[in-house]
């Protein structure tokens, strides 16, 4: 499925785009919010390619290690956006206070 694979490799720019802004941050807060972001694009990335394994093969095999990487790609997505949404009030209080110093 050519549309899984866009969104397969749109997920995985994120989460390169995410990680190269975590780095480049200087604020912990907004590190932390940085990483949730990432989180999630990582986790959409494995349970997409989990998703695309189902239609490429057709084996028993492929179905349980699919059902693995999406099981943790949920997982990590659903954790990460906790995070991010944990953290996101944290980090608007953060940059207004650095905009006014």
């Amino acid at each position: 499925m050519p549309i899984l694979v866009f969104f397969i490799i749109l997920s995985f720019s994120f989460y390169i785009f995410y990680k190269i802004k975590y780095v480049r941050s200087r604020r912990p807060i907004e590190k932390k919010m940085l990483n949730g972001k990432s989180s999630v694009a990582l986790g959409l990335f494995v349970g997409l390619f989990g998703i695309n394994q189902l239609f490429l093969y057709d084996t028993t095999l492929t179905y349980i290690i699919a059902a693995v990487f999406i099981v943790l790609g949920g997982f990590s997505a659903w954790i990460g956006f906790k995070v991010y949404r944990h953290h996101m009030p944290y980090a608007i209080r953060e940059a207004e206070e650095m905009t006014k110093s």
